[in-house]
């Protein structure tokens, strides 16, 4: 198994303290993958097997966004942000190049096509828990009308991707989240930094947790498998705000 269950220390959440429990304990290894994501690496033993993860994370005050965020022309985008141009596995942006321009008008390059792009996603695919069962690319998703927080994210990287607007997934957690889960949402790269948009909850300014980013679904699995197929029989998730110490 490679499990992706670790939040990282950043510029906008510091890890003060975390637990990491593996029931029956074995060996793992620990190793970043091409995206900076922390990763475990073990095999899992024969019968039942129960993993435990506990962190506390203090995260930035939530800020003002500048609307005004310019568009970064492609020449001057820093390497490590190309590829987040690309078509990816899940992010069909070389389908999404008439629907993408329909729905940003005439808005002004930068911060307002991503927002057009995010509020045409949560008006136009409902966002349904438990909807997807296995990850669909942003096509399928654009046809079914709905999907999970993750599927409303990677369509929005798609239709971002189709303007030359570096877009990214990212896994973690989001409080008061209802129901309570590992959550998805998306970043695009406007104004010379990442900047987060959730179009599954528009409306939550709670604190995030970030366990990890990537091109889409593919690279930000919270576990990958190698073996015959075996579900989880149970996941708990609890995300609980503390007042600073």
């Amino acid at each position: 198994m490679v499990l992706m269950l670790r939040p990282r220390s950043g510029a906008r959440q510091w890890v003060m303290g975390e637990e990491y429990r593996l029931t029956p304990s074995v060996p793992a290894v620990e190793v970043n993958d091409s995206f900076g994501n922390l990763c475990q690496r073990l095999v899992a033993p024969v019968g039942e097997f129960a993993i435990y993860t506990s962190a506390d994370v203090r995260v930035e005050a939530l800020t003002p966004v500048d609307s005004d965020a310019p568009f970064v022309q492609v020449p001057m985008l820093p390497s490590e942000v190309l590829e987040f141009l690309l078509p990816s596995r899940y992010c069909e942006s070389d389908r999404f190049g008439d629907l993408a321009t329909e729905i940003v008008g005439q808005s002004q390059p930068g911060y307002a096509p991503v927002v057009a792009i995010a509020d045409w996603v949560t008006r136009n695919i409902r966002n349904t828990p438990g909807s997807s069962t296995y990850p669909v690319s942003a096509t399928e998703v654009n046809k079914r009308g709905e999907g999970v927080c993750s599927d409303l994210a990677q369509i929005s990287i798609a239709l971002c991707r189709a303007l030359c607007i570096p877009a990214r997934l990212v896994v973690g957690y989001l409080h008061a989240l209802e129901p309570m889960d590992i959550h998805a949402w998306f970043e695009a790269y406007v104004g010379g930094e990442w900047c987060t948009f959730d179009p599954s909850s528009p409306q939550a300014k709670h604190p995030r947790i970030a366990i990890a980013h990537g091109r889409d679904s593919a690279d930000v699995a919270i576990y990958n498998q190698f073996g015959p197929l075996l579900l989880p029989t149970a996941m708990t998730v609890t995300v609980e705000k503390r007042d600073a110490p």
